[in-house]
């Protein structure tokens, strides 16, 4: 959403972003800063300050905690770099952040798109947001999926870094408010595709397990925390297995925690294949000829379409992945709803 009569050249406008499901009681300022990293804290004072930045409409403090949905007004920001200076002594221009392979690349993971909503096939190993020494993500590549649209699309929901698969953008504010409204009341079915090292039991089942936030070695990582963490809901069913090794499991997470199908699975004791975060070496097969990456794959989307009807993507297995298929003989074909009887 954008106000022409705060407009500050041709290139800076007023946005107002919505708060992802997943972004619920985060600190104004941390979800600024996961969403403009090339803003500083005083800066980022000022503009609340005098008023620039608002939320609901409203003045607000950098620790005001954050709802889904609601909306945060942008004001035009600084460049993350100046722009170069004209004359014969100036210096050469900042080299583009994307590069023409890299846009193509992007547009090329789309596999929806109408008038008001777009469904990606976000690779493996792309940041939906930015953070700590994250200069490219996809928060910042939303520019290149304008295509005939007046404004860049805008997240409505968020996936892991090293998470593939489907992922919805609204194309404007309309499609934004009924998107988050879905995900929010939990209409929009995510079906997810993993490998798992061992075989969940029994084959089909729901964890109830509340997650919350530690702090590791390595940094934030999400735990089961009963007493005061949020509470996560993910149903699972085996679709096929190696034996007692390995087995392909539909996912679907009812509710929408960070890392909640990784921390999930790694509870029962059958992590995700490739999840050393959560797991360690436990994660890890030796001996088998496949990506050290994590298999966790958003296979299918179904969500109501903002206007009426249904939105329902699936997205193909992606190439890091594949190799585990091969080795295990597990299919790459079925297309059935697992979890339709829980309708």
């Amino acid at each position: 959403m954008s106000d022409a009569g705060e407009t500050r050249g041709p290139a800076k406008i007023v946005e107002t972003k919505l708060v992802a499901e997943d972004e619920a009681d985060i600190r104004l300022d941390r979800w600024f800063k996961r969403h403009y990293p090339q803003i500083g804290h005083g800066v980022l004072q000022k503009l609340l300050r005098t008023g620039q930045v608002r939320v609901e409409g409203k003045r607000a403090d950098a620790n005001t905690r954050l709802l889904p949905g609601q909306s945060v007004r942008i004001p035009p920001l600084p460049d993350a770099t100046p722009a170069p200076a004209e004359g014969p002594g100036a210096a050469k221009a900042v080299k583009p952040l994307f590069s023409d392979k890299e846009v193509a690349a992007l547009r090329a993971c789309v596999l929806y798109r109408d008038a008001d909503v777009i469904v990606l096939d976000k690779p493996a190993g792309l940041a939906v947001q930015g953070g700590t020494g994250q200069a490219k993500h996809l928060d910042a590549m939303l520019d290149l999926l304008k295509f005939d649209a007046p404004g860049r699309p805008k997240l409505v929901h968020r996936l892991d870094k090293d998470t593939s698969g489907c992922l919805v953008l609204a194309r404007n504010s309309f499609a934004a408010s009924r998107l988050t409204e879905s995900f929010r009341g939990r209409d929009a079915r995510k079906i997810y595709w993993a490998i798992t090292v061992g075989v969940p039991e029994p084959h089909q089942g729901r964890i109830d397990l509340s997650i919350g936030k530690e702090m590791a070695a390595g940094g934030e990582r999400m735990m089961v925390d009963e007493r005061n963490g949020q509470r996560a809901q993910s149903y699972y069913t085996v679709l096929e297995h190696a034996h007692r090794k390995a087995a392909f499991v539909a996912l679907w997470p009812r509710t929408g925690r960070t890392h909640q199908l990784r921390v999930h699975m790694d509870a029962i004791g059958t992590p995700i294949l490739g999840d050393g975060k959560y797991a360690g070496q436990a994660a890890f097969i030796d001996g088998a000829d496949m990506k050290r990456q994590l298999h966790l794959h958003a296979r299918r989307i179904i969500i109501p379409h903002p206007r009426g009807g249904t939105v329902d993507v699936t997205a193909p297995l992606p190439e890091h992945m594949r190799p585990a298929w091969d080795y295990f003989g597990f299919s790459m074909n079925l297309k059935e709803d697992p979890f339709s009887a829980l309708d």
